[in-house]
C-alpha cells in the first residue's frame, strides 16, 4: 500500500478485522523497521560523535490509544520499547536515546485530518480547530516550532543526562501520571 494511503487508513475508523496481513506488514515497516533501519546505519557514526543521541518521534497514543487506530496504537509502542531497550543498550558508549510523543500538531497531516473532519461532521473549519483546543489543557494546538524546540533540547548536550525519557509534547492533554 502506498505510504500516503496508509497514512490516512491509519486515521480512518476501521476495526481490526478491517486490516489484513499486508497493511500490517506494510505499517510494521514504515513505523518500526524505520526506525530499526536508521539506528543500524547511524549507529558506527554516533559511536564516534562527541555529543550522540538518537531521538525517536511516535505519539501519546502510546500512553492513551485513539479509538480505532489499531495500526498506530499497536505498532508506535513497539518504537517505544525499541527506545527504551536502546536508551540502556546503548549508555555503555554514551550514547542518549529519548523520544518525543507529540499530541496536536498543526502540520500538513493535521490540515488532512481537519479536512476529513469537516467533510464528516459539515462544521466549520474554525468549529473543528475549537473542538480540538477544548480537549488540550493549553486550550490549543501546538505549533511545529514548539515540536522542534523540544526536539533540539533533546538532542542536544544540554540534555546530556537525560536518557530513555519518553516526553509528551501535548499541551497537556494525557492525564496519566507515567
Amino acid at each position: 500500500m502506498e505510504i500516503r494511503k496508509l497514512a490516512i487508513f491509519g486515521n480512518k475508523n476501521f476495526s481490526f478485522d478491517d486490516i489484513d496481513l499486508a497493511t500490517w506488514e506494510t505499517s510494521i515497516d514504515l513505523t518500526l523497521l524505520s526506525a530499526v533501519r536508521l539506528v543500524k546505519y547511524a549507529l558506527p557514526h554516533l559511536r564516534q560523535s562527541t555529543a550522540p543521541a538518537i531521538l525517536t518521534i511516535t505519539s501519546t497514543s502510546t500512553k492513551q490509544p485513539v479509538q480505532n487506530l489499531v495500526l498506530s496504537n499497536s505498532i508506535r509502542l513497539a518504537v517505544i520499547g525499541l527506545t527504551k531497550t536502546l536508551s540502556q543498550e546503548l549508555g555503555s558508549d554514551k550514547i542518549r536515546v529519548n523520544s518525543i510523543l507529540p499530541g496536536w500538531t498543526y502540520t500538513e497531516r493535521v490540515e488532512e485530518l481537519l479536512n476529513a473532519r469537516i467533510a464528516k461532521s459539515r462544521e466549520t473549519k474554525e468549529a473543528e480547530i475549537a473542538r480540538i483546543n477544548g480537549t488540550v489543557p493549553l486550550g490549543r494546538i501546538g505549533t511545529p516550532e514548539e515540536f522542534a524546540n523540544v526536539a533540539v533540547f533533546l538532542s542536544s548536550p544540554a540534555a546530556s543526562f537525560v536518557n530513555g525519557v519518553m516526553l509528551q509534547v501535548d499541551g497537556g492533554i494525557i492525564q496519566s501520571t507515567f
